[in-house]
């Protein structure tokens, strides 16, 4: 449970139509089960204890009897379990039946739910038995117990405040309006459905689609455990299909008629932050509601979901060319909707041969094509400096004659050092001052070209390097419009390597590969060999932990001490913890110290949801400490 990840079950135990005993039996099994495996919350099919195919034996006595001694059976055997179970059974109460689910913890009924909607058609005919819940909670006497009686009950972890569940079934959840919406509104994260939906050809894909689209709806957690093996067939077969969702992402479900556990965890901190960002999201109402607190041991949660370890790339092959096609469709069109909306006769920017500046210049081609302009209008600029090779500077030469683009070379050797005669620098001193002002000087020979052939300058940086204030201020940080801004450089590999597999030009695609295999580096320092000297990730560390740590920051507040858990998960035997903590420091020192870089950003095209601009996505004081978040590394250390 700490760092707020709740490990959840959903479960379909084999049973036996109107054989309560046997199917108590099974449900403590899958109760111990679930413990053995660390599980918090289990959640079991409707009507479990006695079987949801029972028919009219539902309105006999000795059944409602039956299922009330199997409740019994499971209450004592949660006396010596840490987890909270939600068990379906029908339920006689103030003289009328209800199809209901109790929920069980540590010897205690914390409360019974009362199904909302009884459906009465195709082979449901549940108003036959039952009746729907009452429009108010209240209470009723229950094995001793004085329960709450309702369908507005929330129950609250007292230990981690976020985690607050709430209950419906079944057929709650395909009506137009399900109680699960005003549960989520009152402030449940966890919604647990206790179901049994028969199997009919396609029916899995629409109840999948149901389950993982209300969990996005809500930005909640839900967990739907379905009737399986052991119902009867007369007319209908259960597949035993659980589910288990997170805010639009399905992270377990078990295959039909397996009778398996879903078994994953839900993380309650990270619903409850994309609440808070969200303004559309009410504010907690918890009138009409019952409240119920109860207490878990707060403990480590192993995780078993997979933490991914480069959260802005799709793993799936298919969906990540899908996803980058969107991308590069995206900056394109906002490149071309700023040409044409200025008039602008060409489109400037600076060709290094290196990842960034490659993404722009086919972005710039492709919006240029959308202009029905010839590709010469294109202008790329190589601007070979003191650390320049061979290497990227014909790869950026090849790339542009295969391209088709209009290609101008502009030493800046000799400008630089009259700069440097000018202001009294030492050329011996490969100094800060040394590197910014070749940056400079080649931001302004674009500038000065974009004047001459009525065009504007396309910026190159990445997301990446804006959240660690890696460009020079006035140099490659400005431009007229930054195609790149809202991608981060994990991601512009990607997109880089989408283009030279869909391109269809044996020449181009060997140079894409080629500058994709060529180290990162501003080549702003020589080397005595001619070969790249300067890794930036030497410098400021891996890309790959940067945009981690960038997008559990800013997408979901994380703080340091998970931020630096879920990494040590995502990168085993890449990165051990020490060097994870240094560069996560790094990251935190230079996010915080160079805010003022972001704070007066060109435009460019927001393209994901992780995303710095100043007009809107990311608003911060650019003198804003960073002491809150050091002070929890120092502690990690």
């Amino acid at each position: 449970m700490k760092y707020g990840f709740i490990k959840v079950a959903a479960a379909s135990p084999a049973l036996r139509v109107a054989d309560c005993p046997y199917n108590a039996a099974q449900t403590v099994a899958a109760m111990r089960q679930a413990e053995a495996a660390g599980v918090h919350l289990l959640v079991l099919p409707e009507l479990g204890l006695c079987g949801y195919t029972c028919g009219d034996l539902l309105l006999q006595p000795t059944l409602q009897q039956g299922a009330l001694t199997a409740l019994q059976t499971v209450l004592e055997a949660s006396r010596a379990l840490s987890l909270t179970t939600v068990v379906g059974l029908p339920l006689n109460a103030g003289g009328k039946l209800y199809n209901c689910a109790a929920v069980v913890m540590g010897g205690q009924l914390l409360g019974v739910v009362p199904k909302t909607n009884l459906p009465n058609y195709g082979e449901f005919y549940e108003g036959r038995w039952f009746t729907p819940a009452p429009a108010a909670v209240g209470v009723i006497p229950l094995l001793g117990q004085q329960v709450p009686f309702g369908a507005d009950l929330l129950f609250c972890c007292r230990e981690v405040p976020d985690y607050r569940l709430a209950v419906e079934i079944c057929e709650d959840l395909w009506v137009a309006a399900p109680p699960s919406t005003r549960h989520a509104v009152a402030g449940a994260t966890v919604l647990v459905n206790c179901s049994a939906s028969d199997e009919t050809i396609g029916k899995a894909e629409y109840r999948r689609s149901l389950v993982v689209g209300q969990s996005a709806r809500l930005m909640a957690g839900y967990l739907y455990a379905d009737a399986g093996c052991g119902e009867s067939t007369t007319d209908m077969v259960f597949a035993g299909h659980n589910l288990i969702a997170e805010n639009g992402k399905l992270l377990a479900q078990t295959g039909l008629f397996t009778n398996d556990m879903a078994v994953t965890e839900l993380d309650v901190c990270r619903l409850a932050a994309e609440r808070r960002r969200t303004n559309t999201w009410p504010a907690a109402d918890t009138a009409g509601y019952t409240v119920i607190p109860f207490s878990l041991p707060v403990t480590q949660t192993p995780l078993t979901r997979f933490i991914d370890p480069h959260p802005f790339v799709p793993a799936d092959s298919t969906e990540r060319s899908e996803r980058c096609e969107a991308i590069l469709a995206m900056q394109a069109e906002g490149l071309r909707r700023r040409l044409a909306h200025i008039g602008c006769r060409t489109a400037v920017l600076g060709i290094s041969g290196g990842l960034d500046s490659t993404l722009a210049l086919l972005v710039t081609v492709r919006a240029m094509d959308l202009l029905g302009r010839p590709r010469t209008d294109t202008v790329a600029v190589t601007m070979p400096g003191f650390g320049t090779t061979d290497r990227t500077r014909g790869n950026a030469e090849i790339l542009c004659e295969r391209l088709g683009v209009t290609l101008r070379t502009v030493p800046i050797a000799e400008s630089v050092r009259q700069h440097f005669r000018d202001i009294g620098h030492n050329e011996a001193v490969t100094d800060t001052t040394y590197e910014n002002a070749q940056a400079r000087e080649r931001t302004q020979v674009l500038m000065d070209i974009a004047n001459q052939q009525n065009g504007i300058v396309v910026g190159t940086g990445d997301l990446s390097e804006l959240a660690l204030g890696w460009a020079t201020y006035n140099g490659d940080h400005m431009s007229m419009y930054g195609v790149n801004g809202s991608i981060p450089k994990t991601l512009v590999r990607y997109l880089v390597r989408h283009a030279a597999d869909t391109c269809g030009d044996e020449a181009l695609a060997a140079v894409l590969s080629d500058i994709l295999d060529t180290p990162v580096s501003p080549e702003l320092l020589p080397s005595a060999d001619g070969s790249i000297g300067q890794k930036t990730e030497d410098l400021v560390g891996p890309y790959e932990l940067h945009d981690f740590f960038l997008y559990h920051f800013i997408r979901y507040g994380c703080p340091p001490q998970k931020i630096l858990y879920l990494a040590e998960l995502a990168f085993a035997g890449r990165y051990d913890r020490a060097e994870i903590l240094r560069w996560l420091r790094t990251f935190f020192r230079r996010f915080f110290q160079q805010q003022f870089k972001r704070s007066c950003l060109p435009d460019g095209p927001k393209v994901g949801s992780v995303t710095l601009s100043p007009r809107g996505d990311w608003r911060m004081p650019s003198d804003a400490c960073a002491t809150l978040w050091l002070q929890q590394l120092d502690a990690l250390q």
